[in-house]
């Protein structure tokens, strides 16, 4: 067996498909396969950027990395990124293409389904293994005409399948057997067993159902994955818990809007798992807390989601916030929400030319553009000790001054990026995942009060969590067994 693909489907939305997908990534690379992840078609507002210089969803960058790969393009060919409760960007190959509503993508999908197949044939020849991700469930039956994200993408390249399910959800046999019956024929045979997650307790308790599940459908369970206490691992979209801690140990209280388009919310984990620091998200409706420091979020819809902060009493907040001397972070669109205006001349974001007057706390202004600017970045933060700084741009907007400003930060070819006021409360800036190096988190917990902190380390953090969940698959799946399936399935 030259080559081979397995991919991962989920009875569910949130089934653990990520998770499995970066966790046998590291398995096998860790036995010796040459393998890539691959997601045909992923719906997500986090995203990560290429090195050279396109745009795939955030758990396909995550995966690479368990596979000790760097990113690129072809492992998430098809990303849409909602900006509408019914439309989204398309984005192709790394570069957006336009907005689409659903039924125009609908239509546009024998398109982009081809752009998936040229992909994952590009990964053909250059790996040994894909291990291709799902998204959603396969039993969406109103999806199933034109389905490029589960078994019609399967079918097309005729890989076998792993089906998924949380038994933490409830209703875990109900899931599977359900999900199996609503395929058809040929995509029941190409399933090859099952896989059940996040399981609490004595195994011995479940055995009963798992022989009835393997009788009942004729298909070997590969493993009962444990629940993984505390685990972290990036999200692919839904936005994550905040972290139970010892109160007594908070350096730094941060208040988040929560906004309905909030983009790239991986940007502030490192905040959300730092032992000193207290995290509250604030959601529509909710009482905004006092805080040392409140971040506002990237954003796929701007204006809008400036205007839902101030229907929600956001600008009294913060004008009183930094009237008592509290610190203001905002990241790409935040960023632009602190200035003085926001244009759209090309209705981008709303299907007409609109402009929205900004919080005005940096004399700045920002102009929407058709050209999205997708970087990797690095620098040093000159006000704030020189301290080192990466990360990435993904952002439509063009921001200018009004007054002079220092800069936040000056990148590896010397220009500059976003602001810091002049007092020193208010810092803007493009970088998504800035707050993930240790030295740059540092720099800013300093800068916004903290004192006494423990020095704290995401990027080792992603590796403990990755070597921590291709350990429990080693123990807990039956690895020879899906090799031997995925074998005779290419032999037939």
């Amino acid at each position: 067996m030259s080559f081979f693909s397995i991919m991962v489907q989920g009875t569910t939305s949130d089934a653990g498909k990520s998770t499995l997908v970066t966790g046998l990534c590291r398995l096998l690379k860790q036995q010796g396969f040459n393998i890539a992840p691959f997601k045909p078609q992923n719906m997500a507002l986090n995203s990560a950027v290429t090195a050279d210089g396109k745009e795939i969803g955030r758990a396909q960058a995550v995966q690479a990395y368990a596979a000790g790969l760097e990113p690129h393009v072809d492992m998430n060919p098809i990303l849409l990124k909602p900006n509408t409760d019914i439309g989204a960007q398309v984005i192709i190959h790394g570069q957006a293409i336009g907005n689409m509503n659903a039924v125009s993508y609908h239509e546009y999908k024998t398109v982009a389904k081809q752009a998936a197949l040229d992909s994952f044939y590009r990964l053909q020849q250059q790996y040994d293994v894909v291990v291709t991700e799902g998204a959603g469930s396969p039993a969406e039956i109103n999806l199933r005409d034109r389905d490029i994200a589960n078994m019609g993408f399967a079918e097309a390249v005729d890989c076998p399948v792993i089906i998924i399910a949380d038994i933490d959800k409830g209703g875990v046999f109900a899931h599977l057997v359900g999900t199996l019956a609503l395929l058809s024929p040929s995509e029941q045979k190409r399933v090859v067993g099952f896989v059940i997650n996040r399981f609490r307790g004595d195994i011995s308790l479940l055995q009963s159902g798992l022989d009835w599940l393997e009788e009942r459908t004729g298909k070997p369970v590969l493993g009962v994955l444990p629940y993984l206490m505390d685990f972290h691992l990036e999200a692919e979209d839904a936005v994550a818990n905040t972290v139970t801690k010892d109160q007594q140990q908070t350096k730094l209280n941060v208040v988040i809007p929560i906004l309905p388009r909030t983009s790239n919310h991986t940007d502030w984990d490192a905040l959300r798992l730092h032992p000193n620091v207290n995290v509250t998200l604030v959601r529509a409706g909710d009482a905004i807390p006092p805080a040392d420091l409140v971040i506002l979020p990237g954003s796929k819809s701007v204006q809008a989601d400036l205007a839902f902060l101030r229907d929600y009493g956001w600008q009294d907040y913060l004008d009183r916030h930094l009237r008592y001397g509290g610190k203001l972070l905002g990241i790409c669109g935040g960023y632009q929400m602190l200035g003085e205006s926001l244009h759209d001349p090309d209705g981008l974001e709303n299907e007409q030319p609109s402009s929205m007057a900004g919080f005005s706390y940096l004399p700045i202004s920002t102009t929407l553009a058709k050209e999205k600017q997708l970087k990797l970045r690095q620098g040093v933060l000159p006000t704030l000790g020189n301290a080192p700084v990466k990360g990435y741009e993904i952002h439509a907007g063009v921001t200018t001054h009004h007054a002079p400003l220092n800069a936040f930060a000056r990148l590896e070819n010397g220009t500059p990026d976003g602001a810091i006021s002049p007092d020193g409360q208010v810092i803007g800036t493009y970088l998504h995942g800035l707050l993930d190096d240790a030295d740059t988190l540092a720099a800013l917990l300093t800068w916004a009060g903290a004192k006494d902190f423990t020095p704290f380390d995401y990027e080792a953090l992603r590796e403990r969590e990755v070597a921590r969940l291709a350990q429990s698959c080693a123990e807990h799946l039956d690895m020879e067994k899906l090799l031997t399936l995925c074998r005779e399935f290419y032999q037939k």
